[in-house]
C-alpha cells in the first residue's frame, strides 16, 4: 500500500472502518513506517488494528500514535515460495494465533472482545486454523527461535534450510547457539515455559525435500529491505539489556546491518555520510 493510495476516512468521506489488517513488511528503520502508511484510515477510538508481522515490539511505535485503539497479534505460519513472477508455491498451509496487545490506553476486556471478533470475522465457519491465544509474548518469543536464527543465517549465506541442515558448522556453531540465546532472552522476559527440547524441535521443523529460503533471505535475493529490527534487533537489545550473553546474534546483528546498508545505498535511500557509524557505549 503506497502513501498515494492508502484511503483517508476524511480526506475521501469514507465510513470509519473497523479493522485495519497490517500485513506489510515491517521496516522501522526506513520510512515511512507502519504507523505512518496506516494513520489516514484508523478512526480513534473504534478502528481495531491486526498486526499480522513478524518479531517482537512491533506494537510499541503503534501505541502512541493510537493510544485508545485495540491492537491485536496476529501470528501466522506459513510456507512460500516466489519462483518466478506470478508463481508462488504455497507449500505449507497457513494457520494464526491471535490474542490482544497489551496497550495502556485501552481496557484488556476491549482489546479481548476484539480480537474475538476479529477470528469470527476471519473464520465464521471454523475451517481455517485459526485459534485465540492470549499469550502474545509468550507466541511471539516461540516463533523467533525459528525467525531470529534461519532467517538471518540463510540471509547471510544465501542458502537454502535443508542445505543448511546438512552442515554441522551451520547447525552448531550459528542456528543452535543462536536459538539457545533467545530461549534464554525470552526467559528473562518472563517467558519461563519453552522448553530447551524446544531447540532440537525448531532445527528440524522444516522438510528436507524442498529447497525452502526464509522470507528474509528472499527478499535480500530480490534486492529488497529486509526484517531485521523487529526479528533480530529487538531480542537482541532485549536480552542484552537484561544481562544475557548473546555474541552469536549480536555478530550475525551486525553483519545484517551491513547487508541492510547496501540495500538501502542501492535504493538511493543511503549517503556516504552513513557508512561512518559510531556506537556509543554507555
Amino acid at each position: 500500500l503506497s502513501l498515494q493510495s492508502r484511503p483517508g476516512c476524511r480526506k475521501e468521506n469514507l465510513p470509519p472502518f473497523d479493522f485495519i489488517l497490517v500485513t506489510t513488511k515491517n521496516i522501522p528503520d526506513v520510512s515511512p513506517t507502519v504507523a505512518d502508511i496506516i494513520s489516514p484510515a484508523v478512526t480513534p477510538g473504534k478502528t481495531v488494528i491486526v498486526l499480522s508481522q513478524n518479531g517482537i515490539n512491533i506494537e510499541k511505535p503503534i501505541i502512541p500514535r493510537f493510544p485508545t485503539n485495540p491492537l491485536i497479534s496476529s501470528v501466522s505460519f506459513v510456507g512460500a515460495t516466489t519462483r518466478s513472477h506470478c508463481d508462488i508455491l504455497h507449500d505449507d498451509p497457513d494457520d494464526q494465533k491471535i490474542g490482544p496487545f497489551s496497550s495502556p490506553g485501552v481496557p484488556a476486556q476491549v482489546a479481548e472482545d476484539a480480537a474475538k471478533r476479529y477470528i469470527y470475522i476471519y473464520n465464521p465457519h471454523g475451517k481455517l486454523d485459526l485459534i485465540y491465544d492470549a499469550d502474545v509474548r509468550r507466541c511471539r518469543w516461540r516463533k523467533l527461535l525459528y525467525n531470529g536464527s534461519y532467517n538471518p543465517v540463510s540471509t547471510i549465506l544465501r542458502m537454502d534450510t535443508p542445505r543448511m541442515r546438512m552442515s554441522a558448522h551451520i547447525i552448531d556453531d550459528l542456528i543452535r547457539p543462536i536459538m539457545k540465546e533467545i530461549l534464554a532472552a525470552a526467559r528473562a522476559d518472563g517467558v519461563t515455559d519453552l522448553q530447551d527440547e524446544l531447540v532440537e524441535i525448531v532445527i528440524r521443523g522444516d522438510p528436507v525435500d524442498t529447497a525452502f529460503k526464509p522470507s528474509m533471505c528472499q527478499d535480500i535475493e530480490k534486492g529488497n529491505l529486509f526484517e531485521v529490527e523487529n526479528i533480530v534487533g529487538e531480542p537482541l537489545r532485549k536480552g542484552e539489556a537484561k544481562g544475557v550473553s548473546m555474541p552469536t546474534l549480536r555478530t550475525v546483528y551486525d553483519i545484517l546491518k551491513g547487508l541492510q546498508l547496501q540495500v538501502k545505498e542501492s535504493k538511493g535511500l543511503g549517503s556516504r555520510s552513513l557508512l561512518m557509524v559510531t556506537r556509543i557505549n554507555k
